[in-house]
């Protein structure tokens, strides 16, 4: 994407100094919020919900520590744009061989396409439940309202942010209502953030869900890419200036996630953790709402699942494109790239598979493709000889290892449950 006239101007303003007003630094705000999308997408509800109606408030500790581990690595994956002025799928092509950048993007590719399977699928599963048409009708209209939100593309950046923006903002929206709909006991909230504690085994594996899809392999991709060259550096001061901005609003956009994750387990247990611990479907918290909270409470529910699925389904394209062009240097109309990555979310319906499992499947094929751009990108923001002095020193290094190491872990451990193996340290 590219910065009209009126944007860079301005941008190039704020960076010489001429221009000191909170609006314009506004004009560096885009790619985190962007990126954050990933992280209230609708793979996200079914597993909060399945949190708060089982465990009520005792694993909200889990999505703030996966929240933390989100923000390093956006945090991260920005930088590496910022300073190479090239993303993270560049990078590898750059740096590896080619059958290794082969295989690196055959499997970021099934990725892109599973994240979008499952974006897809959650707006349409909202349009479905809140309008009562069928599954099918509600696919072919988020199939048409993403298509068209991608058409702005052609106008630059800017537009694109202030919708994915505003559609930030109806979802966090919807869940301050809800927050004050439902009967939540803040104290006991307050007690489960700050107090780890795995109850059982089931507990463990919900954990495991929560944390294992948090880094979206989607999502490290393009934050490279949208930090890229949004904006001319002339020096170090600017650059340096640039990174500042980036870093305040990963915390910022983030943070707004990780509260949008907590408010969707919050109200899951005031309203499903007494009496309905078995709610575990996106379809039966609809359902089971109504009855609970009234009906103003599940419609905000099924509005903030529409605003998730079609945001992350364009943000899901978007870094598709972005996927294809760094490793293979090659490009696709938008409207073909929809349509390839709608066709898997078709077949799923027309074959009768149950649309909440599609998205269990989505999220197990995203962990195993996880690990290569996450340890891609360790590898290319501790290298001095592509990031100079921005590499990342030992602290920030340590962390992202360990962080990563989680990941990984859990996702190990996830993709052992689904395929039966053997796991020692989970029992019951």
């Amino acid at each position: 994407m590219f910065a009209t006239d009126q944007t860079r101007e301005g941008m190039n303003a704020v960076l010489s100094g001429k221009n000191r007003s909170f609006r314009g630094k506004l004009l560096f705000a885009g790619p985190a919020i962007i990126a954050s999308v990933a992280y209230m997408d609708p793979g996200n509800y079914a597993t909060n919900i399945q949190a708060g109606a089982g465990y009520g408030y005792r694993l909200l500790w889990v999505v703030l520590f996966a929240n933390l581990i989100a923000m390093l690595f956006q945090a991260l994956s920005a930088r590496l744009g910022i300073v190479t002025g090239k993303n993270l799928a560049e990078l590898c092509r750059d740096n590896f061989s080619a059958p290794v950048v082969w295989i690196m993007w055959g499997v970021s590719e099934i990725a892109a396409m599973a994240t979008d399977l499952a974006e897809f699928l959650g707006g349409a599963i909202g349009l479905a439940l809140l309008f009562e048409m069928p599954l099918m009708a509600g696919m072919g209209i988020t199939a048409i309202v993403t298509y068209g939100i991608l058409l702005f593309e052609n106008r630059g950046f800017r537009p694109m942010e202030l919708i994915i923006g505003a559609m930030v903002g109806v979802i966090g929206l919807c869940y301050l209502v809800e927050i004050f709909i439902a009967p939540i006991a803040w104290g006991d909230a307050a007690v489960g953030m700050v107090t780890p504690e795995l109850a059982d085994a089931t507990a463990l594996t919900i954990a495991i869900g929560i944390i294992g899809a948090t880094v979206m392999p989607h999502a490290i991709y393009l934050h490279s890419g949208l930090t890229q060259s949004r904006s001319e550096i002339r020096n170090e001061q600017q650059r340096r200036r640039v990174l500042k901005f980036s870093n305040t609003e990963v915390v910022i956009a983030l943070a707004i996630a990780g509260m949008i994750n907590m408010a969707m387990v919050m109200m899951a247990s005031a309203a499903f953790h007494l009496g309905h611990e078995e709610v575990a479907e996106i379809e039966t918290a609809y359902h089971t709402l109504t009855p609970l909270l009234g009906g103003a409470a599940a419609a905000a529910f099924l509005v903030s699942l529409i605003a998730s699925g079609i945001s992350s389904s364009v943000v899901g394209t978007m870094a598709g494109q972005m996927i294809m062009q760094g490793f293979l240097h090659f490009r696709i109309p938008i409207w073909l790239r929809r349509l390839v990555t709608m066709v898997p979310a078709f077949a799923v319906v027309a074959m009768g598979v149950n649309a909440t499992q599609a998205l269990v499947i989505s999220q197990v094929i995203l962990s195993i493709a996880l690990p290569v751009p996450m340890i891609a990108l360790i590898i290319f923001v501790s290298r001095k000889d592509i990031m100079g002095p921005y590499a990342s020193g030992p602290v920030i290094r340590v962390l992202a290892i360990a962080g990563a190491m989680a990941v990984l872990t859990l996702n190990f451990v996830l993709l052992a449950e689904v395929f039966g193996a053997p796991i020692p340290f989970i029992v019951g």
